[in-house]
């Protein structure tokens, strides 16, 4: 996926300039060889870059032309066959041959996509419940092993149903993946964002200690209140915090209890952060104000 992005940084009128480049070039390199040597896998270079940098449709409509090509070098070289048949039917297996890298790459990109969809919540493209189990998992494996410290923030909107209630449902799906994004934007890269519920979402900071978390939830709730506050969304955030270091917990546990935390919050008043540590337990709550 890295390289894919990288690709994308280039605009699609210099990869097609740079693909008709090459296959002009591999087209005169075969024309001037004659017929004893085969071109037939440096035509697939042109194909495939455009194919990946532009779109499989346009990379089938090089695979043809280079076929046409081939065909055409066929006929001025002077390559004769017994029946004129023999080069419709030449040309149409090279275009299956010059067609498999586009299909090829439809074909990876597609798994892509279905790996992406298979971790993905649907609406706000945050993880999905199943994978951020996966990754929990993990974490407690290498918090158990390492003896390092990790930190979950289970977060549950305030009062969204006056979202649908009042703005409607699709007003509502907006507000949900506005949530997703913000909290991403305020997280590091290392740390991961799940859709856990309907309005519910859960954090994973992995390398995050008593000290540090209620620094990078505070602020991130301060960032999410502002944004709810400059669209005019009537919610707050009650969210409870566990920090977690070579503990035995389960991950259905380890949620549990992060999700209790959050319901103190809930029946203490909401929009609040409850935090506490695992295994010393030792809450604490901190009233974060718009």
């Amino acid at each position: 996926m890295k390289v894919d992005e990288a690709l994308k940084k280039v605009s699609k009128p210099i990869w097609v300039a740079l693909g008709f480049i090459l296959l002009g070039g591999v087209a005169f390199l075969d024309y001037k060889t004659g017929v004893e040597l085969s071109f037939s896998f440096f035509y697939l270079l042109p194909i495939s870059l455009i194919a990946w940098t532009v779109s499989e449709r346009f990379g089938l409509v090089v695979a043809v032309l280079s076929s046409l090509i081939w065909l055409a070098v066929d006929v001025w070289s002077g390559n004769r066959f017994t029946n004129e048949f023999v080069y419709i039917w030449n040309a149409i297996v090279r275009l299956g041959f010059f067609a498999l890298p586009v299909f090829m790459i439809r074909l990876n990109r597609a798994m892509e996509r279905e790996r992406f969809w298979a971790r993905t919540d649907f609406l706000t493209e945050a993880l999905n419940a199943r994978f951020f189990r996966e990754l929990a998992q993990m974490e407690i494996n290498r918090s158990a092993r390492y003896k390092r410290p990790f930190t979950i923030g289970f977060i549950d909107v305030d009062n969204f149903k006056t979202i649908n209630d009042t703005f409607g449902h699709t007003t509502g799906d907006t507000v949900l993946r506005t949530i997703a994004t913000n909290i991403k934007a305020h997280l590091r890269k290392t740390d991961f964002v799940a859709r856990v519920g309907g309005d519910e979402f859960v954090v994973l900071l992995p390398e995050t200690n008593q000290e540090t978390a209620p620094i990078v939830i505070s602020n991130m709730q301060r960032a999410l209140l502002k944004e709810m506050h400059e669209n005019g969304w009537p919610v707050t955030f009650s969210i409870g915090v566990l920090t977690l270091t070579a503990s035995q917990l389960s991950v259905d546990e380890m949620l549990g209890r992060a999700d209790q935390l959050m319901y103190m919050v809930k029946n203490g008043g909401k929009n609040n952060i409850q935090y506490a540590a695992h295994p010393t337990e030792e809450s604490l709550a901190v009233k974060i104000r718009p």
